[in-house]
């Protein structure tokens, strides 16, 4: 409930002049979701940066500095909206995510349908909606679990939404903590036809069509599950645009889906994919790419001023390819990221948790 006696600002998006109001002691982006005004967003807790604005003019502060606002976007204007409280009326620079009004959040739960261990730490999920409910959702977006203790769990969906609409299944994709109890739970306890509740979908990672630059995909570790997601997407839209997958894990053991991946070389001219092992054994063999994922992408598109990218994994994957690519020639507008969340933050072996 919105406190009525609080002072209350306008918040307007520059770009299609849509309002909403803002009460002082709500974020921006809380307002905005109580108002169905969707803005792109991923942890809600100002470390990954997905909600990231620019203030065109106004005020805002915060309770804390946001860990994934630096000080040189702090001094060019940008603002995160999770945890931007304003502080007058506001005219902000925002991408608003398209059809909003038919891809509504939603609270339901949901029943493993199966499960199926695809290597030797990442187990799939397939979940079933209950029956005749309405669920759409963009190529790239996540889900949380509510766990029963309050706490959430987030994973991104690993299939398309054309193939939801297929099999009625969502595909997710759990890398094994050894600390995390949730996974361990995954992984030793949990059976087929197991009930959870879902929040979804939520972030705003999804693949932009309204142009047809080249796009370079670049995923760490688990964080393959929303890019697949967004490939299988773009290859049933048939988009007419030449795209690149970069896929870094340690070994070669870790490539999980790789026969995927090379299918869809195979079967797709404008498709690229190239795997990147950063400690690859002996036993790998490994004839390929070595090192950091982004150390790759960018040793093979020096100039970048012409692509888009995506990019999801773990906060120092995105933290590094950022700075790299924006030296490259790299527009802020054109890169687009899910930074993962994780308790323990160890590139890239750790589970694919967004937000």
């Amino acid at each position: 409930m919105r406190g009525p006696q609080l002072m209350t600002y306008k918040v307007s998006l520059q770009d299609n002049q849509r309002q909403f109001e803002v009460q002082e002691d709500e974020t921006l982006l809380e307002a905005a979701l109580y108002q169905e005004i969707g803005l792109p967003y991923g942890c809600q807790s100002g470390g990954c940066g997905a909600c990231r604005a620019r203030i065109v003019s106004g005020e805002v502060e915060y309770d804390y500095d946001p860990p994934a606002l630096s000080e040189r976007e702090k001094a060019e204007g940008y603002a995160l909206l999770c945890q931007a409280r304003p502080r007058s009326d506001l005219v902000i620079q925002v991408e608003e995510l398209p059809d909003h009004h038919a891809i509504q959040v939603r609270n339901m739960p949901v029943r493993v349908e199966r499960r199926e261990q695809l290597c030797h730490d990442v187990m799939a999920l397939w979940l079933r909606l209950p029956k005749g409910e309405a669920f759409e959702y963009l190529a790239g977006q996540y889900l949380d679990f509510l766990l029963r203790d309050g706490r959430r769990r987030s994973f991104s969906i690993a299939n398309s939404p054309a193939e939801f609409r297929r099999t009625g299944l969502l595909e997710l994709h759990l890398r094994h903590v050894p600390e995390g109890s949730f996974t361990a739970h995954v992984f030793n306890e949990m059976t087929d036809r197991a009930m959870l509740r879902m929040e979804a979908p939520l972030g705003g990672f999804y693949l932009r069509e309204d142009n047809e630059r080249p796009i370079v995909f670049m995923a760490g570790g688990t964080g393959f599950a929303p890019i697949k997601s967004m490939i299988e997407h773009a290859l049933e839209r048939k988009l007419d645009r030449p795209m690149h997958l970069y896929w870094g894990v340690r070994a070669r053991r870790d490539l999980y889906m790789s026969d995927l991946a090379e299918q869809w070389q195979a079967k797709n001219p404008s498709l690229r994919f190239t795997p990147v092992l950063s400690e690859a054994t002996e036993e790998d063999q490994w004839p390929g790419k070595r090192g950091l994922v982004h150390e790759a992408v960018a040793e093979d598109h020096p100039d970048m001023r012409d692509l888009d990218v995506y990019m999801s994994g773990p906060p120092v994957m995105i933290q590094a390819a950022s700075k790299q690519f924006s030296s490259q020639g790299l527009p802020d507008g054109q890169l687009h990221y899910d930074s993962f969340d994780y308790a323990y933050q160890t590139w890239p072996d750790k589970e694919a948790s967004t937000g």
